[in-house]
């Protein structure tokens, strides 16, 4: 899929401009809704086969932090964007991390180095570089204009920082010979280097974070397991995809109402809205899966 995005975001810069974001929004609404039921199963993590009453206390508890996390990136756009950055680098690069570590597990290996020398690469590539490139103003005043200066002019350090620690990475990939992690770092550093910021984001967010994390989930699933022990990998994972479904139709609804209690126009807020909406739910949904990696990283 990433290497998909690569190709199409070439043939459309190509063919309807790089300055046309008509086609970069198409793609980057159509991969953060790919990636939202990713997230929707996180009670099976923290109260797996629970009462109603733990559930409901978990749910209010759960949305509460995320209505939390809305109000203040919507009351300090900069500040909260950072937080996101940060925040999101660390989730993705722990989670990516996590996905490697159980599935050296199921073949039988654990080298517990490459996985923590693998983590800060795949997570600044494919959230921080995008930021700071050249494309990324225009891209961010589309969604705010006021993140636009968000990195407050050091977009060269951060460059720097990132290019240092992914070359770390690279080093410690190539010497331990773990040459399909090295292939993952390259796609994201090509993810992050070709396709426009919002399309970069969007697309590692829905089709490759999402996806990964609803395979580690399908461990989980009754179902799932079912599907499995049937030889029936590909019902495994639609079986931890369908549950999840509602909250895609939940956040486009709750995104809708936003905009609507906030009296502005759906069309021209409907991105910034929904990614603040999926930044926040992020919040809750990393506290989490914590649980989750922090057991697949320990093995």
């Amino acid at each position: 899929m990433v290497a998909l995005a690569i190709a199409l975001s070439i043939l459309f810069s190509s063919w309807l401009g790089a300055e046309s974001l008509n086609w970069q929004v198409v793609m980057a609404v159509i991969a953060l809704a790919i990636g939202i039921p990713h997230g929707a199963l996180d009670h099976l993590v923290t109260l797996p086969k629970s009462n109603p009453v733990k559930m409901s206390i978990f749910v209010f508890i759960y949305v509460a932090i995320a209505l939390v996390a809305i109000w203040a990136i919507l009351h300090w756009n900069v500040w909260g964007f950072i937080a996101v950055v940060i925040m999101s680098s660390a989730h993705f690069g722990v989670g990516d991390s996590a996905f490697i570590s159980e599935y050296d597990d199921l073949r039988g290996s654990s080298s517990p180095l490459p996985v923590w020398a693998y983590a800060p690469a795949a997570g600044l590539l494919p959230v921080v570089i995008p930021l700071v490139n050249s494309r990324s103003t225009e891209a961010l005043s589309k969604v705010n204009i006021a993140l636009v200066d968000w990195h407050h002019g050091f977009t060269s350090e951060i460059q720097i920082i990132v290019a240092i620690i992914t070359t770390l990475s690279v080093i410690t990939l190539i010497s331990r010979k773990r040459f399909r992690d090295l292939l993952d770092v390259s796609l994201l550093a090509l993810l992050a280097s070709v396709a426009p910021p919002l399309v970069a984001f969007a697309v590692y967010f829905g089709c490759w974070h999402a996806m990964r994390h609803t395979a580690r989930l399908t461990s989980l699933l009754p179902r799932s397991q079912s599907s499995y022990e049937k030889a029936h990998a590909r019902k495994a994972f639609i079986s931890a995809v369908v549950p999840g479904l509602p909250a895609l139709a939940g956040t486009l609804i709750f995104v809708a109402l936003l905009a609507g209690f906030s009296h502005q126009n759906v069309s021209d807020n409907f991105l910034w809205l929904t990614l603040v909406t999926i930044w926040a739910l992020t919040v809750p949904h990393m506290i989490v899966t914590a649980k989750l990696d922090r057991a697949a990283l320990k093995n």
